[in-house]
């Protein structure tokens, strides 16, 4: 047994040499080099690597590597900019690669009005933001997706309610009194711009899962193809498809938020308050007196933090996808819950999208059928709470104990006050008190559904016997259906001004349909090295709307006009023709002409039809032979543009026809005890039309080091014509002394410029880094039929405080919106002097009472508008962030325009919390008009950091945490310097929210 034993040690141990022999016979020494193929110049960095393993290496600086492998390995070698390549080890020990640049880049494909070309062979001002791009973190709708990613795209929330509307502008806006927001195209579907009645977003409808890119047509020569409604740019949303051939995918999408407040307005104490009140009575100051002071409470109530929450969001979603023998397929269900950050308010939301693309008879005919569902509830509650919180009086408690007003505190009639001067509780309200905050929210219920159906079905038609020729059929509806209410009980105290309680009822029901028709011809010319592409169509599109809104007093008496008076009908017909040439000469010199005849019902036949032409050239100049063996320059596109766009979107469907409408319930007309509605006319221009714009662009295309570094330059000029304003006529010309008609125009011009980078590009690491920024200019040039230089324009932008007071002005020679204000006198100590401003006509007398010593100072749109962006990965670790920042804009802090000691007590017998702002210029009257108010708003936001996890082997699953909001640099005095219109007077603020995701796909 000894001997047995020895032996089969000594066997083993033989074996053992043997194998490990044969294992190293088995691996080799690979060396070799990597080049250019088209230059023959050799490439560092190269990442090298068995395939199906961690064994790996990168080229050196001489484009060298050194790799240890064994026969039947399968070797990759992939870079930034190139074709990636495959070998097979069969023992060689030397290897020269040669790889190829990859142009799958530019020859991607980009989304255009009706078609699609390369982006190499785009000539339009286009930009395409896809879904690996998009924010991070808990979206709720579309719009934020893309917030800083496009070069002079200017995304803007109302506030942060649940599913809030924001505001769009591309270039600016390109109106004064029409709709500035950009056509957005859905699927191929065009949508109306007007609102739906129960949705502050009509955009929210749509699942942000289910987006696959944004793509935003900035100048005329690419938005021309839509004519009428394209003076403001066009957004074209393309959802995800199946892909043929691939397996069934189901993929798992969830996030979980936390929402916070990221700041509270800062205000007084219960305690701050009761010790400025006895001050100022103590020098009978603003009219308090001593026995005023009864009326102060004992408590220190912090009304924002009653009114404001830790707001819980939760948002899934499921797909399925694949591919069936010559039909992809992709079907998403969502499901959204968020609650808001101001209690009560909430969004629910349910989703269903369903994408079919069969192809049959042999790939000759494509059809692509989209449809979309979704089912939205929302609790908007009560806004108003917002600013009552900030000047409700901290002495006072939530409830007192009263049995009249749901025991919330209510500030009670002078009349109404008890021996001891406190409050009688349930006393007759006081209709100019500040509503208790916390009632506002819990008492009112002000509650939507709302029901929404898009969906389109296209037929691409490949001709057999012209196979040059397809034609394309879109069909399409988009319709919705709306229900609301917006009611208070009748112990509401904030009702009493009106009556008792409210009841209010809408409902609104809208439809659009749509039928597209177009032939598109491409032809290849070898002959003369050219390619003719052709587009030739019909467009026909309906919209229709109608609705009520019922509003009465919760004990029946009625405050408007009864429902069926309310009922409202509007429907409206564009039709179109259009067309569009693409010549390409030699692959480098490019021509785009598109002209397009629009006609619209919302005008009269005299001015129904417009003509909408654009051009465009552009020069592959890396293509000329100079260029051409230049390795570092791997594009470089030089384009030029012009063309002419339109606004047909005047917020009225019948503007040339003379009008009566039913009154408001102020203008009835009174017969014995009974009050009777009666007929108004509308002011009406029997001549109005569409205004035009006309756009000039020139762009550069860039990229560098095989496209590691790509670009854009464009500089563009926009001059909108036939400008809609509201001017004064002559007495008796018209039904009205007022009339909106085309007499203006308006001006915009500026600079966008974009920049990415592919710093790092190695096996298990990489880094990108995106920047872009866009300057932009307004200036109103005419605003009269004739010149007037006495003419002192347009007041807009209503203000809190007082009656009627507006603070911005719409005059020649200055941008949109422009503050109109009196210039604020300082003394030696930097403090404003209260009352005394710059007389700036030299008349002297009392400055206030003459508007001519107004001046235009500043403006709320921002000149400079950046944003950066920039995503790491590091193995299966990522990091990301995005950020932006508005440069020149300006805000009037209505807020601290309303902090004055003289509102902390009113004479009819309550007091008012005011913000400690009021330290800021410490005035004792109102200066709503001094320019110490038109404050600098310029800001960075940090608007999402997110980190990832992805793993890959035993289930393909990432984890994510991103913060959204994460902060803002300022030098605005007010809670967000990020203010749509530029008027702060105490907006739904804007969350920080705290986002964990999951994403598991089988």
């Amino acid at each position: 047994m000894r001997i047995i034993r020895k032996n089969l040690n000594v066997l083993i141990l033989m074996l053992s040499l043997l194998l490990g022999n044969y294992a190293m016979a088995q691996q080799t020494v690979l060396t070799g080099k990597v080049t250019d193929s088209s230059s023959g110049e050799t490439l560092p960095g190269v990442s090298i690597v068995v395939k199906g393993t961690t064994n790996g290496t990168i080229t050196n600086i001489d484009g060298n590597f050194t790799l240890s492998v064994k026969k039947g390995d399968v070797i990759q070698f992939s870079f930034v900019g190139y074709k990636t390549q495959e070998i097979l080890a069969d023992g060689q020990k030397n290897l020269t690669i040669a790889m190829a640049v990859d142009r799958a880049e530019l020859d991607e494909v980009v989304v255009i009005g009706y078609g699609q070309v390369k982006k190499a062979d785009a000539t339009g001002s286009v930009s395409t933001v896809s879904s690996k791009d998009f924010n991070k973190g808990g979206v709720s709708s579309p719009q934020d997706l893309i917030v800083g990613k496009s070069a002079g795209t200017v995304i803007t929330s109302a506030g942060g309610a649940p599913g809030s509307g924001a505001t769009i502008r591309i270039r600016g806006g390109s109106s004064m009194s029409a709709n500035n927001d950009p056509l957005i195209i859905i699927d191929g579907f065009p949508v109306s711009n007007s609102g739906i009645s129960g949705l502050a977003n009509p955009l929210s409808t749509i699942n942000p899962n289910d987006i696959e890119t944004f793509t935003v047509l900035k100048d005329a020569s690419a938005t021309a193809i839509y004519g009428s409604r394209a003076s403001n740019g066009v957004i074209l949303i393309t959802t995800k498809k199946g892909v043929t051939g691939k397996p069934v995918q189901i993929e798992y999408n969830a996030t979980m938020s936390v929402n916070t407040i990221p700041a509270y307005m800062d205000v007084m104490s219960g305690d701050e308050l009761r010790s400025l009140a006895y001050d100022l009575a103590s020098k009978s100051a603003v009219g308090l007196s001593m026995g005023s002071l009864s009326r102060l409470g004992t408590q220190n109530t912090n009304w924002q933090k009653e009114i404001y929450q830790t707001a819980l969001a939760h948002d899934h979603n499921v797909n399925i996808s694949g591919g069936m023998k010559n039909m992809p397929y992709r079907v998403s269900i969502g499901y959204t819950n968020q609650d808001g950050i101001l209690k009560t308010t909430n969004m629910e939301r349910s989703t269903l999208a369903l994408g079919l693309n069969p192809s049959l008879l042999n790939n000759q005919l494509k059809i692509n059928i989209n449809l979309k569902g979704s089912y939205t509830k929302q609790n908007f509650g009560e806004s108003g709470a917002v600013g009552s919180a900030v000047a409700y009086d901290p002495t006072q408690p939530v409830r007192n104990g009263n049995t009249k007003f749901g025991g919330y505190t209510t500030w009670i009639n002078l009349s109404d006050v008890l021996a001891d001067g406190t409050m009688d509780p349930n006393g007759s309200p006081n209709p100019i008190g500040v509503a208790n905050p916390v009632a506002l929210l819990n008492q009112t219920d002000n509650r939507s559904t709302v029901q929404r159906s898009i969906g389109n079905v296209q037929f691409d038609y490949k001709i057999p016997f012209l196979p040059e020729l397809r034609a394309n059929l879109n069909l399409g509806y988009d319709y919705f259906t709306t229900k609301g209410h917006n009611n208070a009980p009748n112990e509401a105290a904030f009702t009493y001004r009106s009556g008792i309680g409210r009841l209010n009822d809408y409902d609104q029901t809208g439809k659009t349909q749509l039928l597209d028709f177009y032939l598109n011809y491409v032809k290849e010319i070898p002959s003369i090295k050219s390619k003719v592409d052709v587009t030739g169509g019909y467009s026909w599109q309906y919209f229709y709307k109608d609705g009520s809104s019922f509003v009465r007093n919760g004990d029946g008496s009625q405050v408007s006009v009864d429902r069926k008076t309310s009922k409202f009908i509007n429907e409206n017909y564009l039709v179109s023709f259009f067309g569009r040439l693409n010549y390409t000469l030699l692959d480098r010199y490019l021509l785009t002409f598109t002209l397009r005849d629009d006609g619209s019902s919302r005008f009269s036949k005299a001015n129904r039809w417009g003509l909408f032409p654009a051009a465009a050239l552009a020069w592959k100049i890396n293509d000329e032979s100079f260029l051409k063996n230049v390795s570092a320059v791997s594009d470089l596109k030089l384009r030029l543009g012009w063309g002419i766009t339109g606004q047909q979107d005047i917020g009225n469907d019948y503007p040339y026809l003379p009008v009566y409408r039913g009154s408001t319930p102020t203008a009835q007309y009174q017969l014995g005890n009974t009050f009777y509605n009666t007929l108004r006319p509308n002011p009406y221009d029997a001549n109005i039309k569409w205004e035009q714009t006309a756009t000039y662009n020139i762009g550069l295309d860039f990229g560098f080091l095989k496209n590691r570094i790509t670009g854009t330059i464009d500089a563009y000029k926009r001059d909108t014509k036939d400008l809609l304003n509201f001017i004064p006529i002559a007495a008796g010309s018209n039904f009205s002394n007022f009339l909106t008609t085309n007499v203006g125009s308006l001006e915009n011009k500026g600079v966008e410029f974009s920049i990415t980078g592919q710093i790092i590009a190695k096996k298990d690491m990489s880094w990108s880094v995106g920047f872009n920024a866009a300057y932009n200019e307004n200036k109103i040039t005419k605003l009269t039929k004739t010149d007037d230089p006495n003419y002192t324009g347009v007041d807009v932008g209503l203000i809190g405080g007082g009656v009627g007071n507006f603070i911005q002005n719409d005059r020649v020679g200055f941008p949109v919106n422009s503050f109109f204000v009196f210039q604020q006198v300082y003394g030696s100590n930097g403090m404003p002097i209260e009352g005394l401003y710059v007389d700036r006509t030299g008349n002297g007398g009392t400055i206030t009472s003459n508007n001519l010593n107004k001046y235009h100072y500043k403006k709320p749109a921002p000149d400079v508008t950046l944003g950066i962006n920039s995503r790491f990965s590091y193995k299966q670790i990522d990091f990301s962030f995005s950020g932006r920042a508005n440069i020149g804009n300006y805000v009037y802090n209505n807020v601290a325009s309303s902090a004055l000691y003289t509102t902390v007590y009113n004479q009819s017998g309550f007091f008012n919390n005011i913000p400690t702002q009021v330290n800021n210029a410490k005035f004792t009257n109102t200066q709503y008009f001094s320019d110490f108010y038109v404050e600098n708003a310029s800001f960075f936001k940090m608007d999402n950091m997110s980190v990832g996890y992805n793993f890959e082997k035993a289930l393909k699953a990432r984890v994510s945490f991103t913060v959204q909001n994460v902060f803002t640099i300022t030098k605005y005095h007010g809670l967000d310097p990020e203010v749509d219109g530029g008027i702060d007077n105490n907006f739904y603020p804007r969350p920080r929210v705290f986002v964990l995701g999951v994403n598991l796909t089988f």
